[in-house]
């Protein structure tokens, strides 16, 4: 199997269907290292331009639904073209990049490729990007419904109180204090701190279980 054929099996393994021709147009146009990881705590994907690299990299979350991946996929290549095009003295998150990712959307912006309730939400979402999907609490939500196999008894982050102790991919943490769009909260175990996204889905923990 070469490297388009893999590319393409990721692609129809994560993406809508409809989109996969245009994701894989994306990558062709200015290749990139594209990796499939596992779940990670603060971010959904992940994008750093490196200097000394001439083949950068692109890396997003396994456990993502086919319409969040597509987002944070197209996301994550704005960066990498806006870095190409501007410079690397522009804010990651700044209006080049704003207009690169709005750029780049347009095309799978259809009712073909989104259910109507999130294609509703991401165009009130793009008239001011957001550094990430969690960063909005509308489409965040909306995006949710989407999630597979999730369970009644759990919650957003941000709607439990502070204090509340909560589990997150098999580790127990305890809510601290919110920071704009991230919540601080501290490892039970290590009592090490993160910053975790508001809109992360949790299991809250009853404190027979800690």
């Amino acid at each position: 199997m070469n490297q388009d054929e893999k590319f393409l099996l990721a692609f129809r393994k994560y993406l809508p269907e409809e989109a996969v021709a245009y994701c894989f147009q994306l990558w062709k146009e200015k290749p990139f290292n594209f990796f499939i990881t596992k779940g990670r705590l603060t971010k959904l994907g992940d994008f750093r331009y490196r200097r000394d690299r001439k083949l950068q990299t692109i890396s997003i979350n396994h456990n993502l639904n086919p319409f969040q991946f597509l987002i944070t996929y197209i996301h994550e290549v704005a960066h990498y073209r806006a870095f190409e095009e501007h410079g690397l003295s522009i804010k990651p998150h700044g209006e080049e990049w704003k207009n690169t990712f709005r750029k780049l959307m347009i095309p799978v912006m259809s009712e073909k490729v989104f259910p109507k309730d999130i294609l509703v939400a991401l165009v009130r979402h793009f008239k001011n990007p957001k550094a990430s999907t969690g960063a909005d609490l509308f489409l965040s939500k909306v995006l949710k419904a989407y999630d597979k196999n999730v369970l009644d008894e759990k919650s957003l982050l941000v709607d439990l109180p502070k204090g509340e102790i909560f589990e997150l991919q098999g580790r127990k943490f305890q809510k601290e204090h919110i920071r704009r769009t991230r919540i601080l909260c501290a490892e039970l175990e290590t009592g090490r701190k993160y910053l975790i996204s508001a809109h992360a889905e949790v299991k809250r923990v009853h404190q027979s279980e800690s």
